[in-house]
């Protein structure tokens, strides 16, 4: 039963909430109204509860921290959602496999990177298609030499969080390291040890469903697919023909415009 009552109801989606100051907050997702501002680096949040929570990202404050190991979070959903890794719990289940991920997102991650082709964010410098915004905002940032995320020990900026961890450990030797016991290699992402760690076993998850040749990454598997297909995933930002080669379109974009700014990665 919903207890909020139509006197806290949005006029614009018909939402009811539980008091004025929730409308009001509310509404600012269907007006695009940011507030409150970042004073390190200008990002604007929709509330002030978003900005505290980033700010966390410049101090490197991490309040919640995990009781069975040295990991520490900035929220207590992230830490809710770790202790998945020390008690083996995955409840989200894959419908087109038999892939178990211990985070919706995941999931999400999972489903449009092997069981989808469509890539509907393109980017406006170079023409290439995404799966995901995320992948052209993190993209753009070659072409713009946008770097938020900055280290609190030096001056160094980066475009991605992972670089700026990568940073931590090497320069600051701050974070936790991971250590294959095969070859005793140290990796700064748990992720990329577990790649490297399939190598070792030969272990090679991602089968491609045309000829059922297999891989050990999704990155992998993802390089390989285009080849059974017409798909084209890059796109002429002036004139939109669709290129299905990547080395093909440097030449194109020359051809079409010899003033369009571009980046081929």
């Amino acid at each position: 039963m919903n207890v909020h009552t139509s006197k806290f109801k949005c006029t614009e989606c018909g939402k009811c909430l539980c008091s004025n100051q929730a409308v009001i907050m509310h509404r600012r997702t269907h007006y695009g109204e940011k507030p409150f501002e970042c004073s390190v680096c200008s990002k604007r949040f929709t509330t002030s509860s978003e900005l505290v929570l980033h700010r966390r990202i410049h101090s490197g404050q991490k309040p919640y921290k995990c009781h069975l190991c040295d990991k520490a979070f900035r929220q207590s959903q992230h830490l809710n959602t770790h202790m998945r890794v020390h008690t083996g719990d995955k409840p989200y289940k894959c419908s087109l496999c038999d892939k178990s991920f211990n985070q919706s997102s995941h999931l999400q991650t999972h489903k449009r990177h092997l069981h989808s082709n469509r890539k509907p964010y393109d980017c406006r410098y170079c023409g290439k298609l995404f799966k995901s915004n995320c992948d052209l905002n993190i993209h753009v940032r070659i072409h713009t030499g946008a770097k938020p995320y900055s280290c609190r020990h030096c001056s160094e900026c980066f475009t991605q969080l992972c670089q700026l961890k990568t940073h931590l450990l090497k320069s600051h030797n701050e974070g936790t390291w991971f250590t294959c016991n095969i070859c005793q290699k140290k990796f700064t992402q748990k992720t990329i040890l577990k790649k490297h760690v399939r190598r070792h076993e030969g272990v090679k998850p991602y089968v491609c469903n045309e000829c059922q040749k297999c891989f050990c990454t999704a990155a992998e598997l993802r390089n390989h697919v285009p080849r059974h297909s017409d798909v084209k995933h890059f796109c002429c930002g002036r004139c939109g023909k669709m290129l299905r080669h990547k080395q093909t379109v440097v030449l194109h974009f020359s051809r079409c415009s010899g003033s369009l700014p571009f980046t081929v990665v």
